[in-house]
């Protein structure tokens, strides 16, 4: 796992390998976007993660957000409660590449790594 930057305040940690590959892939979308980072029910765990960019004008205030050298995760209070200290990473690898996801708060995780109980 790489080294996490570490926001003003602690809610949802982004290894600097993932801030590089999300700012590439908004980047590409060529518009200034957020991460919003939440859960749903569902998955083989019973909850999953949801990731996607999103406009900044969605941002409302029941939203905590988290700066990373201006770029800006955005996740709604309900899911902090599931996310609080999630670690974001990212991996280039062949085999098991892609975004990896750390949370503290969940007592089971899939094989895929994408969804989580707790």
């Amino acid at each position: 796992m790489t080294q996490a930057i570490q926001p003003q305040q602690r809610g949802i940690l982004l290894s600097e390998a993932a801030l590089h590959q999300v700012k590439s892939l908004r980047d590409k979308q060529g518009t200034d976007f957020c991460l919003r980072v939440g859960v749903r029910q569902g998955g083989c765990s019973g909850m999953s993660y949801m990731m996607d960019f999103e406009d900044t004008s969605k941002i409302t205030p029941q939203d905590e957000v988290f700066d990373y050298d201006g770029f800006k995760i955005v996740s709604d209070r309900k899911s902090l409660l599931y996310l609080y200290g999630l670690m974001l990473d990212y991996s280039d690898a062949m085999i098991g590449g892609g975004f990896q996801f750390t949370n503290p708060n969940a007592n089971q995780t899939c094989g895929c790594g994408k969804s989580f109980g707790v």
